[in-house]
């Protein structure tokens, strides 16, 4: 499973360390938020709340660097959409290195 990355972030930030920092405090404190109502969602079987959960979550995945990890996302929000979930063992592998990451942040 490919690792995140901050090369996204630090070319956004154009060499701006405060407002770098800033884009990962965002990330930091979004994404557990993120993660915990798409698993809510999950869950309930609402499956295009779930979807909108896992459009949110796609956007965290491309700005830590992940481009595989994205592209599960997307196909992932599709097969939601349509009552699908057989992707959602990878999604969860995504989000799990995600979670890990940023605790070492």
């Amino acid at each position: 499973m490919e690792q995140p990355n901050l090369s996204y972030i630090k070319s956004m930030s154009g060499g701006d360390l405060a407002f770098e920092q800033k884009l990962i405090d965002i990330i930091k404190l979004e994404f557990p938020e993120e993660k915990s109502v798409y698993y809510a969602n999950l869950n309930n079987q609402n499956f295009k709340q779930a979807a909108e959960n896992v459009h949110k979550l796609k956007h965290k995945i491309s700005i830590l660097g992940l481009e595989k990890s994205y592209e599960i996302a997307v196909a992932f929000e599709e097969n939601l959409l349509q009552g699908n979930t057989t992707l959602n063992n990878q999604f969860e592998s995504i989000l799990n290195t995600i979670t890990n990451y940023l605790q070492k942040l």
